[in-house]
Formats: C-alpha cells, structure tokens, sequence
C-alpha cells in the first residue's frame, strides 16, 4: 500500500528525467523517461517511505539526516535539482496538492511571530554555537548574501563589498544615527561605525550574538559609537537617521509584514533613508518548506515581491530603488559549504553526524532554491522624502 501510494506521487512528479528508487525490500524501480537525467536513492526503513508518503519534502530531509536515505551514484545537490524542476512541470498528486494549500493558508497562525516566539525561534539557530558560524562564514560573521561584483572574489571581498554597497544606498553623514535591525554579530554596525564616522544603534533577539557583538565594540575601541540591544524591534522608540536591516525580514513572517514596514516609518525620521536586504521570490507565493521550518529556520518564510508590497505601499514611504541580486546567494553558500567541508573534523568533534547531515541538506537545498527556483535577494531603498536620494542610480558608482 505504501509502496503503491509512493510510486503515485513520482509518476505524476518526474517527467524530464528518471529517478531509480531502492525499496526497503531490496526491490527497484525507475520513474519518468529515460532521456534525461538519471538521480536515485535507496529508502531503507518502511518508516521513512511512510513519511515520504505522507510529505515527501520533509521525510527526504529527515532520511537523509537519518541515514535511513542514502543516495545511489548522484550528488545531494543533483538529486534535490532534478527533483525539484520534474515537480514544477510534473506537480503533485491531489492530495498533496491540498496538503500544500493547507499549509500555505496555515501560515498566518505558523509564522504569527509574538515577540516571546520570536526570540525563542532565533535562539533555535542562531544560539547553537558561534563557534560552528565561525567556522564557515567569513572574518566578519556576515550570515547573509554577499556581493560578488567579480565572480572570482573571495568570500571575505564580497562581504565587504555587499557592506560597501548598502552603505552607499544609505547616503551617510558623519552625525547620522543608525538603526541595525537584527544586528547579528555586529558586523555591519561596526562597519558603518569605524569607516563612516556615524553611531549605530543594533538590535537582536539572539543573546550569543550579543555577547560578541559587544565584545567585538569592545575590543575595536567603538563603544562610544556602538550599541547593541537584545530587544524586539518592536520595542524600539527612538528616531534614527538611516535603518538598515539585512537579512532579518525573512524571521518576520506574513502576518507581522504591516507591523514591520510601519515600524521602519514610525522610526524613520524625515529626511531619513532605510535599506531592507531580504531573500524574496520573484514568483507568486508558495507554502514555507516543511523541512527549513522544523530544522533549521522555525517561523520563518521566504516573501514573494507580492507580499511586501502592500505593506510597503501602507507604510507610506517611498520606494525609490528596488534592486535584485540574482545567483549571489548561491555563489555565497557555496563559499560557505566549501568552508564548512574543509573543516568537518572541527565540526564533527563538536557534533554528530545527524547535525552534520542536516548542515548538508541545508545547504545543498538553498543553492538549488537560489540556482533553479524563482528565487532571489531583494535590496528596498525607502524613505518618506522622494527626493531624499538622487534620482539616479549614478552616486553608488562614484
């Protein structure tokens, strides 16, 4: 019955290439058309064909974390391509169908957000270890999309050149007070802070990322200019000069995007200018993943464009630029994955090799995201004044 149920979900699914299926009985089976691509896995346990069964993208993650999946003559990030690109040509069964349409329309309660969920969703991540993070992300901590201008760039150039970039959007002045909204590590604050002469403001809902983001202004001799809050940026209530956030709308969740953009503008000062650096779709919205909500990201979600704008447009600030970067993340996670590779013996010393599984699927499934889905990072410049910036883009080059 499991079986038959199975092979119903990949009749309807592959059809450009051929996926070959080991079965727990030692049965094989191939699906889809012999002229394309050939990926396949072995599933090992009745129990997790039940789990595929009942959401196939949840109990592929999990198999592979378990090691109860095991791929068979492919790359993870082969098996995730082709699978992944049959489905958006191929669909799904119906009841998966409204299995996925439930979830999507779960999202408001899912992805609600409060501040005590908020905080306890961040430490689900971010709280782990630093010393993991700072294992594979560059010298700075930079956990988000970096900027590469040449594709031969080290991953260290193109943080620094995604910083430079923000910071030319955000127009500084010496005097300028900044708000850093999901501060991380404190890598951009310091930044704005020591290259710009301006004082920064950060706050984060992570209390490792604190502790080292104060650290960090200690040791760099910019606490006068610096500081860093463990607050919701709810719960901020001064005015700033400029907001920056990067890479934090994606904790926010659909409910809370009219709270998040009306914040910015309560916050924002007149002639002040703010920059959100966010993943987004450039495609209609789809249900969160089932794996990266249990595992890695709980309450988070990638927005299509559809989805901010209106909140943006309530806000009431300007948008006066709106810039896509698309293939920058995948490029980043590479670096990141690469990095993570050279130094598992660390990594396996510090955790097991479920933990080390699951680092891998991560990975492997945002570059696919990044490299074959309609995905990628939106940059929003907004401010209350239309003329606050030039009217071209010619000052980010000069």
């Amino acid at each position: 019955m499991l079986k038959s149920l199975f092979e119903k979900v990949l009749n309807t699914v592959m059809v450009h290439d051929q996926l070959r299926i080991t079965y727990p009985d030692g049965s094989v089976k191939s699906y889809g058309p012999q002229s394309g691509e050939t990926v396949g896995f072995t599933i090992h346990t009745p129990a997790t064909l039940r789990r595929m069964c009942i959401n196939p993208e949840l109990g592929l993650g999990e198999g592979f974390m378990d090691g109860t999946i095991t791929l068979n003559n492919t790359s993870l990030d082969d098996l995730l391509r082709v699978l992944i690109t049959n489905r958006n040509d191929g669909g799904v069964p119906m009841w998966l169908h409204l299995s996925n349409r439930g979830r999507f329309h779960m999202r408001r309660f899912i992805q609600r957000n409060t501040p005590e969920r908020a905080r306890a969703n961040v430490a689900h991540h971010y709280d782990i270890s630093d010393a993991l993070y700072q294992l594979f992300l560059d010298e700075d901590m930079q956990y988000s999309c970096a900027y590469f201008t040449d594709p031969d760039m080290s991953l260290e150039q193109a943080q620094i050149a995604k910083k430079s970039h923000i910071a030319a959007k955000l127009r500084l002045e010496p005097d300028n007070h900044v708000l850093d909204i999901g501060c991380g590590w404190g890598g951009m604050a310091l930044t704005l802070a020591r290259d710009f002469g301006v004082r920064v403001t950060g706050v984060t809902l992570s209390q490792n990322q604190l502790d080292r983001a104060n650290a960090r202004a200690r040791a760099e001799g910019l606490e006068d200019r610096v500081t860093f809050r463990l607050q919701d940026y709810r719960n901020v209530d001064e005015k700033f000069d400029r907001i920056v956030s990067v890479g934090m709308l994606e904790h926010v969740g659909v409910p809370n995007y009219s709270t998040y953009f009306a914040k910015v503008a309560d916050l924002l000062k007149p002639k002040g200018v703010g920059l959100i650096h966010t993943i987004g779709r450039s495609a209609p919205p789809l249900p969160h993943s089932a794996w990266i909500n249990k595992y890695i990201f709980p309450g988070g979600y990638v927005p299509s464009l559809s989805e901010l704008a209106g909140p943006i447009e309530k806000s009431g600030l300007w948008q006066t630029d709106i810039e896509v970067w698309r293939l920058h993340y995948a490029q980043t996670i590479r670096h990141w994955r690469t990095r993570f590779e050279t130094n598992l013996d660390k990594i396996t010393a510090m955790y097991d090799d479920r933990f080390v599984a699951m680092f891998r699927y991560y990975f492997a499934a945002c570059i696919v995201a990044f490299e074959h889905q309609m995905q990628a990072v939106y940059q929003f410049q907004l401010t209350h004044e239309r003329d606050a910036v030039p009217l071209t883009r010619a000052y980010l080059h000069t």
